[in-house]
């Protein structure tokens, strides 16, 4: 099964503030490791043009457009002959492609939601512009970050056929960091966001009061500049996507917070977990429903509920279970979560789709 395969996505190109680019190109690397064809249509937005760290590629063709009327223009033929076509959450102007495409294509359909518990939020307000709940039940399947419970709400609630997980996934680096002497206790990559912040405060900078003499770091872009850091708290403004293995191979510890929708809905992963566990770096991790579905707390992840429980791991945990819990992180990555299981579960939900409306069809024809 070779699979003509076009993806309209927030952006692969950028990952300044963009945790979707991440996932995209991990996911599209895999496709083209698998023998699909995949090509990845993004809007030329000044944010994303001004700060890229990818220009092109080899295992997925880019095109970038200015607007829905040059998108329609270049890509009618591409989006009707493809055999799958995926709508990301966040595109510019989202719900129009989403009635264009579903109008369009020939091809199975996907809408992508990189950000599930924040679109149903919005859609129960009546504010999401990239979506709306009479396009849902135009898409074959709702692909989610989020699964568990989740699921059967956007099929019940929301009239999707089809809502199936698709977590998100990075690319496994080449080598796993062998610095024996990190250089930060503990660190923490992450966009800012106002809900996650009062954590952070707690289980990292407060930490770091508590511990003037270890360093710690906070990497990611659009915190305020009214945040007062300790002086042993490093500040990196942003770090791109490339440089991510090095980064957390050169902590003792990482830290995984989750922002309050996610926490909220459960089994919500943030790539930081896949990342930090394919560099070999032991994660401390809030505590939310179905994480034991990813990595099994204490033995391949930490749970830390305050401050107390990182400065204990920070100060008491010995250093052969460090390296153990580490390696057990690692290996269940390997087993579970690479971008090739994430590729795999998007054929196996292609070929459903697929069946499911051949079916359809035949009953229509007999009807």
């Amino acid at each position: 099964m070779n699979l003509d395969i076009v993806i309209f996505g927030l952006s692969i190109t950028s990952s300044w503030g963009n945790g979707h680019a991440a996932t995209y190109r991990a996911l599209t690397q895999a496709l083209f490791e698998r023998g699909h064809k995949v090509t990845f249509l993004e809007r030329n937005v000044a944010w994303y043009r001004e700060n890229r760290d990818l220009f092109s590629t080899d295992y997925c063709r880019i095109e970038l457009y200015d607007g829905l009327p040059e998108a329609a223009g270049r890509f009618a033929g591409l989006v009707s002959s493809a055999d799958l076509v995926m709508l990301g959450s966040y595109v510019p102007d989202g719900q129009i492609l989403a009635d264009w495409i579903t109008s369009h294509a020939r091809g199975v359909t996907s809408f992508y939601d990189i950000d599930t518990p924040v679109t149903l939020a919005a859609l129960e307000r009546g504010q999401a512009s990239y979506i709306s709940a009479a396009l849902i039940p135009r898409f074959d399947l709702y692909l989610s970050f989020t699964g568990g419970p989740t699921l059967d709400l956007i099929e019940s609630r929301y009239g999707s056929p089809r809502a199936r997980e698709l977590y998100c996934a990075t690319s496994l680096p080449a080598r796993v960091p062998t610095s024996t002497a990190p250089h930060w206790t503990l660190g923490y990559l992450g966009t800012y966001s106002a809900d996650r912040q009062p954590s952070l405060e707690t289980l990292l900078v407060g930490v770091a009061r508590d511990l003037p003499g270890e360093r710690f770091v906070v990497a990611g872009a659009q915190y305020p500049q009214q945040i007062k850091w300790p002086a042993n708290v490093d500040r990196i403004e942003h770090l791109p996507q490339p440089d991510h293995t090095d980064f957390y191979g050169s902590q003792r510890y990482t830290m995984n917070i989750t922002r309050e929708a996610m926490r909220s809905a459960g089994y919500s992963p943030s790539i930081r977990l896949f990342e930090a566990a394919a560099a070999g770096t032991p994660i401390i991790t809030d505590e939310w429903s179905g994480l034991e579905t990813f990595f099994a707390p204490g033995k391949e992840i930490l749970v830390a509920n305050n401050g107390r429980d990182v400065f204990h791991i920070l100060t008491e945990l010995p250093e052969d279970r460090r390296l153990e819990i580490a390696a057990a992180a690692r290996q269940r990555l390997l087993r579970s979560h690479t971008p090739q299981h994430r590729a795999g579960q998007l054929e196996n939900y292609y070929q459903e789709a697929l069946r499911e409306r051949s079916v359809k069809d035949r009953l229509e024809v007999v009807a």
